[in-house]
């Protein structure tokens, strides 16, 4: 595990981010940055704030962070983005604004500040509807039917080119669907959330029958920081299982959870099946590369999916 290095966190009050602090800076000195729109203060787990942890609010996407920050950082983890992909379909400047024009920004910081180790969360969605299951790192085309798989894709390029213009070593993680604590949205908080509103039934975006693999946040942070410590040049890394759960799936283990035995399921049907357009049915990552880096999740997708939906509902209660 790292020790005794000034880490600088994008999006770390939110899901990923602050499981990510709550880990490194036991041993580390951690710099969280945050717009809050969506991270919480309550989601970095302090009593108080300790001498080494650092919060500051500020956005990505103008420059003004610049000055906040310290002049070097031995490592940037870059997890702020705009991660509700469904809503590009209606909103279509949030993605190219959070998640590109804020991601060559902070590149910019790092060139200016001679800053050379990046860590990236980039997402399965930048291969949209591959037509080789589980998907590898080296398919391509890669063709994204969102927005936010659009963003994602052009930021694996910007990385990439910063890496051979500048020295930035990058290491890419295509993150499967990440779930647990301190989520904010997604399938699991969404069900969770009409349940508690109508516990008689529960409607499903969709036919039920998507499928995707799902990764628990506290593997997908391992993982990330396992890697982090045995590569030895830029790499792209998928994280994901080996298994794919269903919606329907999710909707019992959910339903089974909150005790809601006879809540009837309603599908809206969708376009073949999906929930929304610009959503992936069946999505899958290979994970011979993570596991050829000698990492096992603990989870697998079923497991990681049943025990996010106890999680959930408890910081929900």
């Amino acid at each position: 595990m790292l020790s005794d290095k000034n880490i600088l966190i994008t999006g770390g009050a939110g899901f990923i981010g602050s499981n990510m602090a709550n880990l490194l800076m036991k041993t580390n000195q951690i710099t969280v940055l945050d717009d809050f729109s969506g991270g919480k203060h309550q989601n970095l787990k302090l009593p108080e704030q300790p001498k080494n942890l650092k919060i500051i609010r500020a956005d990505l996407r103008t420059r003004d962070f610049f000055k906040k920050l310290d002049d070097h950082y031995d490592l940037i983890i870059h997890l702020a983005a705009n991660s509700d992909v469904r809503s590009g379909s209606e909103d279509t400047e949030t993605d190219m604004q959070i998640n590109v024009i804020g991601t060559h920004n902070l590149l910019e910081f790092m060139r200016i500040h001679d800053c050379k180790e990046l860590l990236f969360s980039s997402s399965s969605t930048v291969c949209g509807e591959a037509d080789i299951l589980p998907t590898p790192e080296n398919y391509g085309p890669e063709l994204p039917i969102s927005l936010y798989g659009a963003s994602k894709l052009a930021n694996e390029g910007f990385i990439w080119s910063y890496y051979h213009y500048y020295g930035i070593k990058p290491l890419i993680f295509r993150f499967a669907n990440v779930v647990g604590r301190n989520s904010t949205h997604g399938v699991i908080h969404d069900f969770i959330i009409k349940l508690k509103r109508n516990p008689e039934y529960l409607e499903i975006l969709g036919d039920g029958s998507q499928e995707k693999s799902y990764i628990h946040v506290d593997d997908c942070v391992n993982s990330m920081l396992h890697v982090q410590e045995r590569a030895t040049k830029g790499d792209v890394v998928n994280l994901g299982n080996d298994q794919r759960t269903s919606v329907t799936k999710i909707a019992e283990t959910v339903r089974d959870q909150m005790g809601l035995k006879n809540c009837e399921f309603r599908y809206t049907g969708g376009v073949d099946g999906r929930g929304w357009k610009g959503d992936v049915k069946i999505a899958q990552l290979s994970t011979d590369k993570i596991k050829s880096y000698g990492y096992k999740n603990r989870l697998d997708s079923d497991g990681a999916v049943k025990q996010s939906v106890s999680e959930i509902y408890e910081q929900m209660k």
